[in-house]
């Protein structure tokens, strides 16, 4: 094995270069992403075990919850597409019983959805689900490592969100 030296002093290995992780792979974007994947995942697992959703279905009981009926199109920008990309989830929650379709009173060419008592009650054990996750979470912080942590957050959205917007101008 070699022996090199690094501009500060440091002695490394050739071999150490061989196993060291991908520079994208320690970026904070990617361990981030990393994160949220990992998080989704379980999240999915979880809501599909409670109450037998996938992940676009449980998207769509979740943004309808305890709602007003609210229109197809309005939903679908609640979980970012289009109406048709959950049509045929839609129509699987209405087969199952856990949404209801019914015609606008005020706009008869318009479909407003909501939740039956059985979506209710699935919008419910997702809910359950949810906060038992994060309390395990919160449990991994202190109040003050929380507070920190948000308000990086924060900063770190509004980066991101600004990035996004430049990368949108530069097309």
């Amino acid at each position: 094995m070699s022996q090199t030296s690094s501009r500060d002093g440091r002695e490394s290995s050739a071999t150490d270069d061989d196993h060291s992780p991908a520079p994208i792979t320690v970026m904070l974007s990617s361990r981030l992403m990393v994160l949220a994947n990992l998080l989704k995942r379980s999240a999915i697992l979880r809501y599909k075990r409670l109450a037998g959703l996938s992940s676009v279905e449980f998207g769509l009981v979740a943004s309808l919850g305890r709602r007003a009926p609210m229109s197809v199109a309005r939903l679908a920008e609640a979980v970012g597409q289009d109406k048709g990309q959950i049509s045929r989830a839609l129509a699987e929650l209405v087969s199952r019983k856990l949404i209801a379709k019914s015609e606008n009173p005020k706009d008869s060419r318009e479909v407003l959805v909501s939740l039956t008592a059985a979506g209710l009650a699935a919008h419910d054990a997702i809910v359950e689900g949810a906060r038992e996750r994060n309390r395990m979470l919160l449990e991994q912080l202190s109040k003050d490592e929380l507070q920190v942590l948000l308000a990086q957050i924060d900063r770190l959205t509004a980066t991101a969100e600004a990035m996004l917007e430049a990368e949108k101008i530069s097309r």
